[in-house]
């Protein structure tokens, strides 16, 4: 079946750009400064597949360890750290748009590290200078999913205003919900996130712009309301512990497909026909069950295994640092199908559909 037969052109992404605050550790120099000595929880950090992770960890001690940081030094990490990165983000992705900050008609800013109020996306509006009449909305809590989920609005609002470019951010402080308190659980988690922001603009594609930049055709979800609690944040002593299930790869491996099926089928498409895999960087037991239950070769999730070797589990952001690498890669030939697709709590699976 021919799609574009059965669908006008749509939207496209246009642009992205990504930012990595903080200093790049290597897994080993993070085993010491958090004064690990159960070797069970070491092994976590050397088993990972990450070779090195972007963090904001502060200066270490006199005796070389981390010092313990208070529940509102996290919140002001989150603050300062999301604004200025975010800012340079939209200030790249805006001038490989070819576009300037008051031309951005909608924002939507997705965080599941940090709270404020007003929301990321007033304290992004000033700082990059977006006009004052923009329509904006916060995406808060949703988890490494919600990238997908903030493109949404986004590209419907494109669709009903055909002129308008509008702006995602994904700003993730990983390093601003880290407790580290020598248990197991913790450690699953801090041996896997790093800190990334990311910002993707979205609109009708001019004439003048040869760039790639792929259709976005269609969505789809799937929650799994079994495993609601499977991976989720936790409210201890003034901070937040994010929690992961240690059942959460086999659980998006065997459900995977369902989703993915479901919205190939809407377009006449079966999986061959996808030519660019851009999947969260969840992890290496999740990115393992992902390719065996969809029959996908290393080659295909190279960017995303790539992501995570290099820069850890960014959470929302994770999909925009993969599509950022295909696209300076130079290898996508128009009429290409790509698909991107996100997973977190719920627990959720986000896909989406693109057309180069």
């Amino acid at each position: 079946m021919n799609v574009g037969s059965m669908h006008a052109e749509g939207p496209r992404l246009l642009s992205v750009s990504t930012e990595n605050p903080g200093k790049r550790y290597r897994q080993e120099e993070l085993v010491e400064l958090f004064g690990v000595t159960d070797r069970k929880i070491s092994k976590l950090f050397s088993s990972t597949h990450i070779s090195s992770r972007f963090l904001n960890l502060g200066e270490p001690d006199e005796s070389g360890r981390l010092a313990d940081e208070s529940g509102l030094e996290l919140a002001r990490k989150h603050r300062e750290h999301a604004i200025a990165a975010g800012q340079a983000a939209i200030a790249r992705a805006l001038e490989r748009a070819g576009l300037q900050a008051t031309d951005i008609d909608y924002i939507v800013c997705v965080t599941s590290t940090g709270f404020l109020c007003p929301g990321l996306s007033a304290h992004l509006i000033k700082a990059a200078g977006l006009r004052r009449d923009v329509h904006r909305l916060d995406v808060v809590g949703m988890g490494c999913n919600a990238g997908l989920n903030g493109m949404q609005p986004l590209v419907n609002f494109c669709r009903l205003h055909p002129d308008s470019r509008t702006l995602l951010v994904c700003a993730e402080i990983c390093s601003a919900s880290y407790v580290f308190d020598m248990s197991l659980r913790t450690a699953v988690v801090n041996s896997l996130f790093g800190d990334g922001v990311a910002a993707a603009v979205f609109g009708y594609q001019r004439a003048d712009v040869s760039h790639a930049a792929p259709e976005i055709l269609g969505f789809t979800s799937h929650m799994m309301q079994e495993h609601l609690d499977a991976m989720r944040f936790d409210y201890e002593e003034g901070k937040y512990s994010f929690y992961l299930d240690r059942d959460i790869p086999y659980v998006i491996g065997n459900n995977v497909e369902q989703p993915i099926r479901a919205l190939l089928s809407r377009f006449g498409l079966k999986l061959h026909d996808i030519k660019h895999w851009i999947v969260h960087s969840g992890g290496r037991k999740v990115i393992d069950a992902i390719k065996l239950n969809l029959g996908l070769s290393s080659h295909a999730m190279r960017h995303t295994e790539g992501v995570l070797k290099d820069l850890g589990n960014l959470s929302s952001g994770s999909f925009l640092f993969s599509h950022q690498r295909l696209i300076e890669e130079d290898v996508a030939q128009p009429g290409e199908y790509a698909v991107m697709m996100t997973m977190g709590p719920g627990a959720t699976i986000e896909c989406c559909l693109a057309r180069f």
